[in-house]
């Protein structure tokens, strides 16, 4: 009897290793490890309204850090059609296929102030074209896999007897309708900035413009309906936007987008940080 114990006893003994090991595997099995943040890369198309030196864009991208990184593709002048015909679209596409594997492509895409009327080589028709230039673009992304936001446009800041028109809102009601048909996610920038321009007024909302208000503004300042393709601005106008105007509206636009696409809010910049 002394014998078997001893024997049953050993034999439990010898069990206890690998029991020991067994219990650090599951425990090491339980232990979450943090998920990175995914590597993203932001790419800006429009016109002169997000681009560089006239528009929110480059405000935009300087609020992501790493692993999101920001490309600012817009140019002034630049309408739902000619963007595509003149060969910038190219551009983008070869970005988004350029990306390593693993590295999502979003595109932010912004049109409608160039597709309005009165502008030769660059207006596009509301009913027959802008729509469809808008799912051209959609289609195109998804094509190569990368995902694609929406954005209605900027509200011009020309008041009329102390009400603000928005003259834009037929293009930005046609863009929701795309997206609403399409599936694919949207930023009313134009409904947003319409309201707080509205709770401005005029004055306020001229401290906005890339320089600062001369003595005398003509009525219909800002509407740009002749403005050269792709010229930097330098005159007072209430289309485009200086660093106070870049740095409100880009943030109206990243807190729309990180509400929208949470993966980016580990990479936002908090103020004070740069």
């Amino acid at each position: 009897m002394q014998i078997r114990f001893f024997n049953r006893l050993s034999g439990w003994c010898s069990l206890i290793p690998a029991l020991m090991l067994l219990s650090a595997c599951q425990s090491a099995a339980n232990i979450t490890t943090p998920v990175s943040a995914q590597s993203q890369t932001l790419i800006l198309v429009g016109d002169s309204t997000m681009a560089s030196n006239s528009g929110y864009g480059n405000a935009l991208c300087a609020q992501f850090s790493l692993p999101v990184s920001c490309l600012n593709l817009a140019k002034g002048g630049r309408s739902s059609g000619s963007y595509r015909a003149e060969g910038s679209w190219e551009q983008v596409m070869k970005t988004l296929k350029a990306l390593p594997a693993g590295q999502q492509g979003i595109v932010l895409l912004q049109f409608g102030h160039n597709d309005q009327p009165g502008k030769p080589g660059r207006s596009t028709d509301l009913q027959t074209e802008y729509p469809v230039n808008l799912q051209g673009y959609i289609r195109d992304v998804r094509a190569v896999g990368g995902d694609i936001v929406l954005v209605t446009p900027l509200a011009r800041r020309t008041f009329k007897d102390g009400i603000l028109p928005n003259d834009l809102r037929p293009w930005a009601l046609s863009m929701i309708a795309v997206a609403a048909q399409e599936k694919v996610a949207l930023i009313d920038l134009n409904m947003h900035s319409h309201q707080l321009l509205s709770q401005m007024g005029q004055d306020e909302a001229d401290t906005l413009a890339m320089v600062p208000k001369p003595v005398l503004v003509t009525p219909a300042g800002g509407n740009a309906a002749t403005e050269p393709q792709g010229a930097p601005k330098s005159a007072f106008d209430r289309t485009h936007v200086g660093v106070k105007g870049a740095e409100l509206f880009s943030g109206m636009v990243v807190r729309e987008l990180v509400s929208i696409r949470p993966s980016l809010a580990s990479s936002l910049i908090q103020k004070g940080e740069k």
